[in-house]
């Protein structure tokens, strides 16, 4: 991976990144009895943020995978830090998605947020820089002091201002979490000394540790199964990962911590948080441990369509709204780690497009949700029936969102599951096969909640004087529903900004650590001109990959 100069001139990452930390600071001097100057304060900032940001998709390069906008200065030179931040195809839209659903989460909370509501707004821009240094660092001791600075905001976010179990859900979500980065961070002890060691500079840049070739000869045995230094470290960093995404069986923590986090809590984490894992996947694991994740495809495609099937599955009997759209996120992630472990363009470049859509379509649910909560107190679909009689501007926009979830066609869930089940098929037939239902079943929970809450009669006396929404409220779900069908009437600019990104991610799993390609063919068939790359042995269930050498086999073979 190379590096480009940054044509804008001055550091619009940087810019981007630490205005909502400055907004923050300047919450701090307004007093907590002027509720209407903090919400303005902390919507102006977030506002001022995606305004900042718009430039980088009309600036940014498309015909190269090299990093971008890039912004370097030295840091703590005995370490090999660097402040290092730069944007490729990877992240470009993943820092959209973030500073667009920043602002209407802090919109969401006007009316529902009345205690303690300074706090509440420096918490949720705090939330938005560490979440926009994650994607966009480009040092690993900086990477990881912005992963952890996001989780101390959110854990707050959700003990503080959630509802009845609140500080169980925040503990548990913040322990998953922790955990998750403590091995991380092994991880990346291990590949700081090993390349060290090889090279003799100790540096923790990514792209330099990228260049390094990580040792697939085993080095011990757990289980029946050898594993090398370079599964070893794979390993560590998925583990923190799959918690993230949540991957099963590291998922039991989301659908507490959506259930009682605040509504603006739920749309970040289930928009931008969750986005996290898989991005480490891609940005990480692919191409620094390209073997190692050859060796585990097959683990991950298992994991990948138990999340998808049992997912859909359990939303199936889910009594409240909220716990049900947490669940659809399990099986929605399943799929995004389907179609990015089909190591060919369509497949991730699926996957990518399918995280920005679940950011929208997710976090525009959530949104609903917490519309009807605000005016009943109640997420139990049994409290709600005939809904779309009083609402029905609510009836219709949730309606938009519920489909764009389910995947249909015209709307932005569609694009990003055809491009998804179009790698997995390309794989093998039965893992595309395998995921399918999980269509079915999303259409089927989906439209059954809403033929529980939007139709029939109204059963209860609370329900006939709701008002429908207000304007403030219809300007939180507008832009959600039309960025659902820009992206599912005109893909092109979304797919075309992460396809050299993609095709450099695809490259290096290819040629692995000896930098030869793994045999194989290519078929016809392309995503923005891209050849699509089939691993040979398509009658098999898995992909046949090259077998793993022993100790003696790569000594004599190198």
């Amino acid at each position: 991976m190379t590096v480009q100069g940054n044509d804008l001139g001055f550091p619009i990452l940087s810019l981007i990144t630490f205005l909502p930390l400055v907004g923050a600071l300047l919450l701090l001097c307004v007093g907590r009895e002027r509720l209407r100057a903090l919400r303005n304060l902390a919507f102006l900032t977030s506002l001022v943020t995606f305004g900042v940001s718009l430039p980088l998709p009309f600036s940014y390069d498309r015909t190269t995978a090299a990093v971008q906008f890039v912004e370097r200065a030295n840091w703590i030179p005995s370490l090999g830090a660097t402040y290092f931040f730069g944007l490729d195809g990877i992240s470009l839209w993943l820092v959209l998605l973030t500073t667009f659903l920043s602002p209407i989460a802090i919109l969401c909370s006007f009316e529902s947020i009345k205690t303690r509501a300074k706090e509440y707004y420096i918490f949720l821009l705090i939330l938005e820089t560490g979440m926009l240094g994650v994607f966009l660092a480009l040092d690993f001791f900086l990477f990881y002091v912005f992963w952890e600075v996001m989780l101390v905001p959110m854990y707050f976010l959700i003990g503080v201002w959630g509802s009845d179990r609140r500080l169980y859900s925040a503990i548990k979500f913040f322990l998953y979490t922790l955990f998750g980065s403590v091995v991380m961070l092994l991880g990346i002890l291990a590949i700081y000394f090993y390349a060290g060691a090889q090279t003799g500079k100790y540096t923790l840049d990514v792209l330099e540790l990228m260049r390094v070739a990580y040792p697939d000869t085993p080095v011990i045995t757990l289980l029946g199964v050898s594993l090398s230094f370079q599964d070893l470290v794979w390993l560590a960093f998925a583990l923190s990962f799959a918690i993230k995404v949540p991957m099963f069986p590291f998922h039991t923590w989301l659908p507490d911590a959506h259930t009682d986090a605040p509504t603006a809590g739920s749309v970040i984490l289930a928009g931008v948080l969750l986005k996290m894992g898989t991005y480490g996947f891609l940005r990480f694991n692919l191409p620094m441990f390209p073997e190692a994740s050859k060796h585990f495809m097959p683990m991950i495609f298992v994991l990948s369509i138990i999340a998808i099937i049992y997912g859909a599955m359990v939303c199936m009997v889910q009594p409240d709204m909220k716990r049900l759209i947490a669940y659809s996120s399990v099986s929605h992630m399943g799929f995004v780690m389907l179609g990015m472990f089909a190591f060919n363009p369509q497949g991730v470049q699926g996957s990518l497009l399918q995280m920005i859509n679940h950011g929208l379509s997710t976090g525009g649910l959530f949104l609903a949700v917490g519309l009807i909560y605000d005016r009943r107190h109640t997420r139990l679909i049994s409290e709600l029936s005939g809904i779309s009689k009083v609402m029905p501007v609510y009836a219709t926009l949730f309606a938009i969102i519920m489909f764009a979830s389910m995947g249909l066609p015209g709307l932005n869930g569609f694009v990003g599951e055809f491009l998804i089940l179009i790698g997995a098929f390309q794989v093998h037939w039965v893992w595309g096969a395998l995921a399918v239902p999980g269509i079915v079943l999303g259409a089927a929970y989906m439209l059954w909640l809403y033929q529980r809450i939007m139709f029939g009669e109204i059963t209860k006396e609370e329900n006939k004087a709701l008002p429908d929404l207000s304007v403030r409220e219809i300007a939180t779900l507008i832009p959600i529903v039309a960025l659902c069908f820009w992206i599912g009437l005109y893909p092109a600019p979304f797919l075309k900004a992460m396809e050299a990104s993609v095709a450099n991610v695809i490259e290096t799993v290819e040629k692995g650590n000896a930098g030869k390609p793994v045999q194989g063919k290519k078929t016809a068939g392309s995503v923005g001109g891209s050849a699509v790359r089939r691993f040979d042995g398509s009658t098999a269930l898995i992909a046949q990959l090259p077998s793993r050498p022993t100790a003696s086999q790569d000594e004599g073979g190198r």
